[in-house]
């Protein structure tokens, strides 16, 4: 679709620099390194500056956030008075994280506008900074809708003076039962106002919010990708659930990528797996929605410099991500949308290299690697994961190669006469074998101790044979519990008791406190919206819920620690599938219809 503008030049043509922006916008963009506007950018961005409405279908990792960021600071009055919580902009997200992400990106658009100030407000963060940056006047607010809504029953925000709307991700918070917050919101807005609406598809009920609530907007869609770079060598791996760590080891150990991204489901998992990394002497930092912008672009500074060579990273954490050595891509956790795969598998093969991205698949995934393949319409190469063994002959490979380079150096007599004196022959006539002297210290420079390796090259050995031979009960078990990604985890870090590989103990389900929802599976009740709910409005990690047994006119949702009342008021007025969820300690009944039994799902800690 082309942009209103028509003496623009062609999409292979524009650059920010087409694109007349503020100076002090222009500026921001320069600093950042943008040159060529991702096409969601180059036509939006001119329809937002005109003043339009626009509906915008892109993605994840199509730039939608420069793509109204821009356009929206540009609408903003920085000598206007915004006290007493009275905002110019408002961006509504579907999760904390994606509202963190949001306003450091718009900060960073900002740097050269003296005086705009943007605050990000979610669930789980205390109310009075909050409450308090809002009196002493904020342009822009990024935020949940729930909390949102907190602050406007409060009377500590008010968007009669709103010119810029935005919803980003509107189908996500659709699905995560917001569609009542966002109602309200609009209705307390401005009437006058500048409305963008994003959202990865168009299904009835985000059309009927745009034509409810924007006026003749542009239509700005980015058509959906079908397939992957074609430097980029695309593998798969059957991997159970409670190999995957000391998998991932050994993939890192073999590789000769300079850098690795690996991209996990959740933020909990992100964290725990490079946790478990770093303890295994692997140079790896992780990412998430939990990291401060700052933080972040000293991480990727150090991923590009060469001293940082393993990143950790949630799909939302490494959106536009641009890093020319990473030669290697790991889906640790498959993803469940192909847009997102062809995302990940983008952030490899830059700059006109090759490079290979390699997805773990779970015995029971073998379905949705079938749906990446008629996506991407690609088939991916199966692998077997390198074996113990492997790691020891690459690292000794290694090693030997830099044989002729040492000699070269020079400087070698102590070690001649150490070997000399060790070779000599002994009293009895016998004398070590060279040869096995040599490899004997090959071994030891590896770190191949002998009794242990062996014993992880057997173990290795039994995976692969289970694998190929079909899952035992122990397999079965303990893959039950990662169906989907929405099961108990197992933990990475929890192999301290002696019980062998990394990742082989499990970090059980939450236990603790059960507690009743008003909402069950006949209101249209899904675990994804109630925890979307629990982690947003009640500030809850993802690890401190548990199982979720939906019935037909309520639920059961086990929470790890005991909520405190204003929690619980917090979450009560959260809203999932248009009704407030009413949250009460369970005291259990006599009789109850066999429930709809959930974990919750690994992707709503993001």
């Amino acid at each position: 679709m082309s942009t209103p503008d028509s003496t623009l030049p062609t999409e292979a043509q524009v650059t920010f620099a087409d694109l007349d922006l503020p100076a002090q916008l222009q500026k921001a963009v320069d600093d950042l390194g943008f040159t060529t506007p991702s096409p969601i950018q180059a036509e939006a961005i001119p329809a937002l500056l005109a003043g339009r409405d626009i509906t915008g279908v892109a993605q994840t990792g199509t730039g939608k956030t420069a793509a109204f960021g821009i356009p929206l600071l540009a609408a903003v009055d920085p000598a206007a008075d915004v006290s007493r919580g009275h905002v110019q902009a408002l961006v509504l997200a579907p999760t904390r994280e994606l509202a963190m992400q949001v306003a450091d990106a718009v900060e960073s658009f900002a740097a050269h506008m003296p005086g705009v100030r943007v605050l990000p407000v979610y669930g789980g963060a205390p109310y009075v900074p909050q409450q308090r940056a809002l009196r002493d006047g904020v342009q822009v607010v990024v935020g949940t809708p729930g909390r949102i809504m907190d602050h406007l029953e409060r009377g500590s925000l008010h968007l009669d003076t709103v010119k810029f709307l935005v919803l980003d991700e509107a189908d996500e918070m659709l699905r995560m039962g917001f569609a009542e917050d966002v109602e309200k919101i609009f209705g307390q807005a401005a009437t006058e106002r500048q409305v963008a609406l994003f959202s990865a598809t168009m299904p009835p009920a985000i059309r009927a919010v745009a034509d409810t609530h924007l006026n003749n907007p542009v239509q700005v869609a980015v058509s959906r990708q079908s397939s992957t770079v074609t430097a980029v060598e695309q593998t798969y791996a059957v991997v159970p659930f409670r190999h995957k760590v000391g998998s991932l080891v050994r993939v890192l150990a073999t590789s000769e990528a300079d850098a690795t991204i690996v991209f996990t489901r959740t933020r909990a998992a992100a964290e725990e797996v490079g946790v478990a990394l770093v303890e295994r002497g692997v140079s790896a930092a992780t990412i998430s929605g939990d990291v401060a912008q700052k933080e972040r672009e000293k991480i990727v500074e150090r991923l590009r410099n060469g001293s940082l060579d393993v990143l950790v990273a949630t799909d939302v954490a490494a959106r536009g991500l641009d890093v020319d050595r990473i030669g290697l891509v790991v889906n640790f956790d498959i993803p469940r949308e192909p847009e997102a795969y062809v995302h990940r598998v983008g952030r490899t093969g830059r700059a006109g290299r090759t490079g290979r991205a390699l997805s773990f698949v779970t015995p029971h995934e073998r379905g949705k690697l079938k749906h990446i393949e008629r996506t991407i319409r690609a088939k991916l190469t199966e692998v077997e994961i390198p074996s113990p063994r492997d790691v020891s002959a690459h690292r000794a490979r290694t090693i030997l190669g830099t044989v002729p380079a040492r000699l070269e150096a020079g400087r070698l007599d102590l070690y001649t006469e150490l070997l000399s004196e060790h070779l000599a022959p002994r009293e009895d006539g016998t004398a070590p074998d060279a040869a096995q002297v040599a490899a004997a210290l090959l071994a030891l420079a590896v770190g191949d101790d002998g009794p242990a390796h062996r014993a992880a090259q057997e173990e290795h050995e039994r995976e692969r044979a289970e694998v190929k031979g079909g899952r035992t009960r122990e397999t079965h078990r303990a893959e039950r519990g990662d169906r989907d990604g929405d099961r108990t985890r197992r933990h990475p870090r929890a192999d301290r008791d002696g019980r062998g590989e990394s990742g082989r103990g499990i970090r059980r389900p939450a236990e603790g406190t059960r507690y009743r929802i008003a909402v069950g599976h006949t209101h249209g009740a899904q675990p994804r919206g109630i925890v979307g709910a629990l982690t947003n409005e009640g500030g809850l990690r993802g690890g401190d819920i548990g199982k979720i047994d939906i019935f037909g006119n309520f639920s059961l949702v086990d929470i790890t620690k005991p909520l405190d009342d204003a929690t619980m008021n917090r979450i009560g007025r959260a809203n999932v599938a248009g009704r407030q969820l009413r949250i009460s300690v369970d005291k259990g009944a006599p009789e109850r219809r066999a429930p709809r039994t959930e974990r919750r799902p690994a992707h709503a800690a993001h």
